[in-house]
């Protein structure tokens, strides 16, 4: 089987994206793996796969594939991706645009002079059952213990699971050796995400992120997210913030709980090929 490809990125976070607008082709775990393979694949930490809605008020379905070929329900690195591919491809003159994923609705609109786009990614949750977390009720940090030693977290969905810890430099947190043990720790029955933020201001933060499925990428949207609306329910942030991530810069704006967040930044194409699977 052939199938054209594209190669995006957004701050580096990169994607393989395909159109299967016209027929839904079926592609398997280990196919997905394969893609995503930088040695013997394409290379990427995520699949995007674009297909047409059987929903009216819907323009698109997402879907979303980590590195080893798991489905996932959100990525906003990808979002703003998809809508760039979706407008440089023709598939639609629409903006802003609404896609349906596995876990929901988006909105994404393209500002082209600026070449950034905007996400709307939703309300975060915070219920544990929602996330999922396996925790008794909610409290804004829960705790864990792991080599003889205690983490405190937040945690929260923003489509997908995730949990932040608070550290005070993140070039030197050990984002590998501690988030491949967090994402896969049994308080997450569906693993998560593994954010370590760093507060330089009430408006400024740095962060990394441990994603399940690819491990540590040099940017994630919707970790990103999680990251800014927990400092903000700590009362560490404001509404509006700047996070420097390996890859470069996001803007987040969350108004409170029961609103979206809002995410803003780059989407750029790499190149373009085929590949035989």
């Amino acid at each position: 089987m052939e199938l054209q490809f594209t190669k995006m990125h957004g701050l580096g976070n990169d994607f393989v994206v395909l159109d299967f607008t016209d027929e839904a082709l079926p592609l398997s775990a280990s196919q997905a793996a394969h893609i995503a393979d930088r040695n013997f694949g394409v290379g990427c930490d995520q699949i995007l796969i674009v297909e047409r809605s059987q929903r009216r008020d819907v323009d698109f379905k997402y879907r979303i594939l980590n590195a080893d070929g798991s489905e996932v329900g959100q990525c906003g690195n990808g979002a703003r991706c998809f809508v760039r591919y979706v407008h440089d491809k023709g598939l639609t003159e629409k903006n802003p645009i609404t896609v349906e994923t596995l876990t929901g609705e988006m909105t994404l609109t393209s500002d082209t002079k600026t070449g950034l786009v905007t996400v709307d990614m939703g309300a975060p949750r915070f219920e544990p059952k929602d996330i999922p977390l396996d925790a008794p009720e909610r409290t804004p940090s829960y705790h864990l213990d792991l080599d003889g030693k205690t983490h405190e977290f937040s945690a929260l969905s923003m489509g997908n699971p995730h949990a932040v810890l608070l550290v005070d430099d993140v070039l030197i947190a050990p984002v590998v050796e501690l988030g491949s043990k967090l994402e896969k720790h049994p308080m997450f029955p569906e693993r998560a995400n593994i954010g370590f933020m760093q507060i330089n201001s009430r408006n400024d933060i740095s962060l990394r992120v441990f994603e399940r499925g690819s491990g540590e990428t040099i940017a994630c949207g919707s970790g990103t997210c999680a990251a800014v609306v927990v400092g903000i329910q700590l009362g560490l942030l404001d509404n509006e913030v700047t996070a420097h991530l390996t890859g470069g810069d996001l803007t987040i704006q969350w108004a409170g709980e029961g609103a979206s967040v809002m995410m803003t930044g780059p989407a750029q194409t790499s190149f373009e090929g085929v590949l035989t699977l």
